[in-house]
C-alpha cells in the first residue's frame, strides 16, 4: 500500500477525522466527493468545483466506457488531463448503473452483458474488464465490480448476490495493477441482513483492500434501515482503512454516516437539486421557484461564500429559474456543492475538537426550525 494510505488524526465516538494520501494529492476526511459521472460535475467548471473546497471527485466506468470510451480517454492523457482535474479521482465500477438497466442486462457468473441506454449496442463487462477500464482512465481509486443487490430482496437472493460480488471482488483484486499512490476499494454487500453484511466485510478483509465501501444502500430501504445496516457493518471493517458509503446522500444522511464511522461519501443530490431549483442551506432546503422568494433581497445563505450567496439575492435566483436561464442551475449547483463541502469541513473540525454530538444536534435544530 506504499504511497496510498489513510491515517487517523482524531476520533469522537465512532466518527473519525483523517487524511487520505494518494498519488494525486491528499484528501482530508470525512469528505464528500462531487459526482462527475461523464467527466464533468454537471453545470460546473473544474475551477468552480475546486473553489468549493472539493479535493476529490467521482467518475463512472459505465458511462465513460460507452462515451467517449476508455481507450480514447487514455490516448488523450487520462481522465485527470481530460477533465482538468489533477487531484484524486475515484471511479465507480458500473455495478449500480448496470443494475438500473433491468431487462437490458443479462447477468452470469462471469460478468454481465448489457445493452447501452444510448444506442442499444451490446457490451460485456467482467471484473477484469472493469478494472482495465479504470486503469485506462487512470483512476486514483479503483472500485471492484459488484452486483448492487436491488431492494427489496429476499435473504436467499441477497445471499447469492453477495457471494457473487465477493467472487468478483477477488477477481478484481487480482486484475488490479498496483502502482505507487493508487488504491482499490472492496464493496460490502448483503442488503439489510446483518449476518450477510458481516460475512461480506470479513470476506473482503481476507482479500485485503486499500479501502472499504458499503454498497447496496440508498436504494429504497429508507434512512432508518440504512443507519441500522451501517451499525452492523462498520464494526467489521478494518479500522486503519478509509470507509466509503456509496451514493449517499442528504445532508442528514452525511451527518448520520459520519457519526457511525464513515469517511467518504458521494451523491448526485446536490447537483440534481441545483438543476431543479432546490438549495441546501444552513436553514434547511429551499425551493427557489416559490413565489415568496420573488422580491426577497436577502442572500440564499448568509454564512456561505459561494457566488450565488455572495453576489446575488434570492429574488435574482428565483428570476433565473422562472425564466429558465441556464445561469440559475449553474449558480445553485455551485452553492449546493459549496454547502456540502462546508458541512464536511465543519464536521471534521467538530471531531477534532471532540464535540461532534453537540454540533450535529445544532445543525439538525437549525434545519428543523425552518420548514420549506
Amino acid at each position: 500500500m506504499s504511497g496510498f494510505f489513510w491515517n487517523r488524526q482524531a476520533q469522537d465516538g465512532a466518527a473519525r477525522a483523517g487524511v487520505l494520501h494518494t498519488a494525486h494529492g491528499m484528501v482530508q476526511t470525512p469528505v464528500f466527493m462531487p459526482v462527475g459521472t461523464a467527466a464533468t460535475v454537471k453545470a460546473m467548471t473544474a475551477d468552480a468545483v475546486r473553489s468549493t473546497g472539493a479535493a476529490i471527485v467521482l467518475g463512472n466506468t459505465y458511462h465513460l466506457m460507452l462515451r467517449p470510451g476508455a481507450e480514447r480517454v487514455a490516448a488523450l492523457g487520462g481522465l485527470h488531463a481530460f477533465m482538468d482535474w489533477p487531484g484524486p479521482i475515484l471511479t465507480d465500477s458500473g455495478g449500480f448503473q448496470i443494475m438500473s438497466l433491468g431487462k437490458l442486462r443479462t447477468l452470469d457468473a462471469d460478468g454481465v452483458t448489457f445493452s447501452s441506454h444510448l444506442d442499444g449496442s451490446k457490451h460485456r463487462l467482467t471484473p477484469e474488464r472493469s478494472v482495465q477500464i479504470q486503469h485506462l482512465l487512470d483512476s486514483t481509486i479503483t472500485m471492484v465490480l459488484d452486483e448492487c443487490t436491488p431492494f427489496p430482496a429476499s435473504y436467499e437472493v441477497a445471499e447469492q448476490s453477495m457471494q457473487m460480488s465477493m467472487r468478483w471482488a477477488e477477481r478484481s483484486r487480482t486484475a488490479f495493477v498496483a502502482r505507487d499512490g493508487y488504491g482499490m476499494f472492496g464493496i460490502v454487500q448483503g442488503s439489510v441482513f446483518a449476518d450477510l453484511r458481516k460475512r461480506s466485510a470479513e470476506a473482503l478483509g481476507a482479500i485485503g483492500f486499500d479501502g472499504y465501501a458499503i454498497g447496496g444502500l440508498a436504494v429504497g430501504e429508507g434512512q432508518a434501515a440504512m443507519f441500522d445496516t451501517l451499525d452492523v457493518t462498520v464494526p467489521h471493517l478494518p479500522g486503519d482503512r478509509p470507509r466509503y458509503l456509496m451514493g449517499v446522500g442528504t445532508p442528514d444522511d452525511l451527518l448520520g454516516g459520519v457519526q457511525r464511522g464513515v469517511d467518504m461519501f458521494d451523491c448526485v443530490m446536490p447537483t440534481r437539486a441545483g438543476r431543479t431549483a432546490r438549495a441546501y442551506t444552513r436553514a434547511g432546503v429551499l425551493n427557489l421557484r416559490n413565489a415568496r422568494h420573488a422580491a426577497d433581497a436577502s442572500p440564499l445563505d448568509p454564512a456561505c461564500a459561494c457566488p450565488a450567496c455572495a453576489r446575488h439575492s434570492r429574488a435574482y435566483l428565483h428570476h433565473l429559474f422562472r425564466c429558465d436561464e441556464m445561469l440559475g442551475p449553474m449558480l445553485l449547483t455551485w452553492h449546493n456543492i459549496t454547502y456540502y463541502q462546508d458541512l464536511m469541513r465543519d464536521m471534521r473540525a467538530a471531531i477534532v475538537e471532540g464535540r461532534l454530538g453537540a454540533h450535529a444536534a445544532a445543525v439538525r435544530s437549525n434545519w428543523a426550525a425552518s420548514a420549506e
